[in-house]
């Protein structure tokens, strides 16, 4: 069984281009989970899991772009894999004709373990909630992160993460989904640094986003280190990495793959000389 849950989008939601924000999914995703959570766990155990829980890994895939409207888009969820202290969702945002052909705009996977934040300790699953995300189980391949890349310093690769207030649940706890925005910057930061720009009538956009959670990001006046370098050009793509550290501790990390766009078939297209040449210096092993 899919949990099925209608998602409004708001006018602040769009880029520059008029698209949904590849970081506002993923604050569809947590709605769309949270909905989940209070429909089909019991009692107060829904909010254990709607409140208690924190994300390991989010698997990211973008598929098509969204547009603004005013009728909510559709997210179904389920479940893929159910461990001791640990479970799977999966998810995707899509829009169904009349006659019921569906438009996929994003397929993604998450990670997540219940969580004692009086203790900062994960825990196990209760019973109870073992049972109902067991209805919602269509098993599939488990989640398996990469191996953790060796931070690597650029040209213009550093990015102070600056904590607002805003950020931050009320557990003290940077929210899942501002890590996708402090990455998004970096990666902003990095290219405007070597004078980036695609070439007009080109964009670059995001076609998958990895991120592992290690350990809390908290709301501190101290900014946290983001390293962010290029781990591989393609003809149309571009894989960025990133790491968010406080001291030697890596917080959290990230792999980015961005594919650049022709922006009248919306076909990819060739990354230009000059782009490459701007990204090759991003590249460690240039």
């Amino acid at each position: 069984m899919r949990h099925l849950y209608r998602c409004p989008l708001r006018w602040a939601d769009l880029d520059l281009l008029g698209h949904v924000n590849n970081v506002t999914y993923v604050d569809y995703l947590q709605e769309a989970r949270v909905d989940m959570f209070r429909t089909h766990v019991p009692g107060s155990r829904a909010e254990d899991l709607a409140e208690g829980v924190v994300v390991v890994r989010h698997e990211v895939t973008y598929v098509s772009s969204l547009t603004f409207g005013f009728e909510p888009v559709s997210i179904e969820c389920w479940v893929t894999e159910i461990r001791a202290a640990s479970f799977t969702l999966a998810y995707e945002v899509f829009e169904e004709d009349e006659a019921g052909e569906r438009t996929v705009f994003l397929r993604a996977r998450t990670v997540l373990t219940p969580y004692v934040f009086a203790t900062e300790r994960p825990r196990r699953l209760h019973d109870e909630e073992r049972e109902s995300l067991s209805r919602l189980l269509e098993p599939d391949e488990p989640v398996r992160p990469r191996s953790a890349p060796e931070v690597v310093d650029v040209p213009g690769g550093r990015y102070p993460v600056h904590v607002r207030f805003s950020d931050v649940d009320v557990y003290g706890h940077v929210n899942n989904v501002k890590y996708f925005e402090y990455f998004q910057e970096a990666r902003i930061q990095l290219m405007a640094a070597g004078g980036g720009e695609l070439a007009a009538g080109l964009h670059l956009v995001v076609a998958r986003t990895d991120v592992d959670y290690r350990r809390p990001i908290l709301f501190r006046a101290e900014p946290y280190d983001c390293r962010t370098w290029v781990s591989h050009l393609g003809s149309t793509s571009v894989v960025f990495e990133s790491v968010v550290r406080d001291g030697d501790d890596v917080l959290a990390r990230a792999r980015v793959v961005g594919v650049c766009i022709d922006s009248a078939t919306g076909r990819p297209a060739p990354v230009p000389e000059e782009f490459r040449e701007v990204v090759a210096a991003a590249t460690p092993s240039s």
